[in-house]
């Protein structure tokens, strides 16, 4: 079993999110969630034909402003941003083609 990436409780500001180039996926949670554990396998499949696109893990919470930013209410909740501009979100994906499908007009 490969070893999950925990999210990281460092986050960017909205600004410097916004100020990245390119397509970034932005996924939100905790390493205590259920849910969260649960989507890794699906999140790793649907990212895996991706190589080269930036995928950031960021612990979520009360109080977290970024979270707060994008309106996050559930966890994992993927925000795929290019330039600043939300493209797509998938909250709670039920398996990768939920994912692969916020990904598909890359």
């Amino acid at each position: 079993m490969a070893t999950q990436t925990a999210y990281s409780s460092k986050a960017p500001s909205r600004a410097e999110l916004n100020a990245l180039s390119g397509v970034t996926v932005v996924e939100f949670g905790t390493d205590w969630c259920g849910y969260c554990q649960g989507a890794q396998a699906s999140i790793a499949d649907a990212l895996a034909p991706h190589g080269g696109l930036r995928h950031l893990k960021i612990e979520d919470g009360p109080g977290r402003p970024l979270g707060r930013s994008f309106k996050v209410k559930l966890w994992p909740t993927l925000v795929v941003v290019r330039d600043g501009i939300e493209l797509a979100r998938v909250v709670r994906p039920r398996g990768a083609e939920d994912i692969k499908q916020a990904l598909a007009s890359l």
